[in-house]
C-alpha cells in the first residue's frame, strides 16, 4: 500500500489529537500516545465546537466621475453606485488631495472635512443592480494655485459588506490646472 505525503500527515494529526486528549482526560504523562488509548465519550463532547460566524453579504460599491482644477478652485463629481447583489445600508468615499484645502470648505450636507487633505461622504443606502446611486459635487478651495493636484478616491468604509472587486472603488486622478475634466 503506497501512503502519499497528505496521508501520512492526516496520520500523524490524528494521532497527535489523540494523545492530546488522552493526555488531557488521562492526566500528563499517563498517555501512551497510541491512537487505541481508550478516550472517555465526556471527553469528546467536552471539547469546544468552532462558532459559525455569519457571512457578510456581497456588493459591489464603485465610485466613478470626474475632476477639474482651474486656479485656486478644485471640483469634484462623484457617483457612488453598488452592482449587487446585496443592497448596502451605508457607506462613506474618501477624497484626498495632494494639497491642503483652505480653511472652513462648504459641503453638501452628507460630507465633512477630516482633515487639511481629506473629505468624507456618507453614501447612504446603494441599491443592489447599478441602480442610480448617490451623486456628490464639490467645489473645494486650495491653498495657492498649484500646477497639479493628485486626488485620491475609495471606499472608507463599505457598510459591513464584502466586496470582491474593490478595483472600480479605488481610483486615482491626476488634474492639471487647466480646466478641464480629468474622469475615473
Amino acid at each position: 500500500m503506497v501512503l502519499t505525503r497528505r496521508a501520512r500527515l492526516l496520520v500523524s494529526v490524528a494521532m497527535a489529537t489523540a494523545a492530546t486528549v488522552s493526555s488531557v482526560m488521562w492526566g500528563a504523562g499517563k498517555a501512551t500516545g497510541a491512537v487505541s488509548d481508550p478516550v472517555p465519550v465526556a471527553a469528546v463532547a467536552a471539547m469546544p465546537v468552532p462558532a459559525y460566524r455569519s457571512v457578510a453579504p456581497e456588493a459591489d460599491i464603485s465610485h466613478h466621475g470626474h475632476v477639474s482644477l482651474w486656479g485656486e478652485e478644485l471640483g469634484v463629481w462623484l457617483l457612488s453606485e453598488n452592482h449587487g447583489p446585496s443592497d448596502v445600508m451605508r457607506s462613506t468615499v474618501r477624497l484626498r488631495f495632494s494639497v491642503a484645502l483652505t480653511g472652513r470648505q462648504e459641503m453638501p450636507s452628507a460630507c465633512l472635512q477630516a482633515d487639511a487633505r481629506t473629505v468624507l461622504c456618507r453614501t447612504g443606502p446603494l441599491r443592489a443592480g447599478g441602480a442610480p446611486g448617490r451623486q456628490f459635487a464639490l467645489e473645494l478651495q486650495l491653498a495657492g494655485r498649484p500646477n497639479e493636484v493628485a486626488v485620491r478616491i475609495d471606499t472608507a468604509w463599505n457598510g459591513g459588506v464584502t466586496d470582491r472587486n474593490p478595483q472600480n472603488d479605488r481610483h486615482e486622478v491626476l488634474a492639471p490646472a487647466t480646466g478641464d475634466e480629468y474622469v475615473f
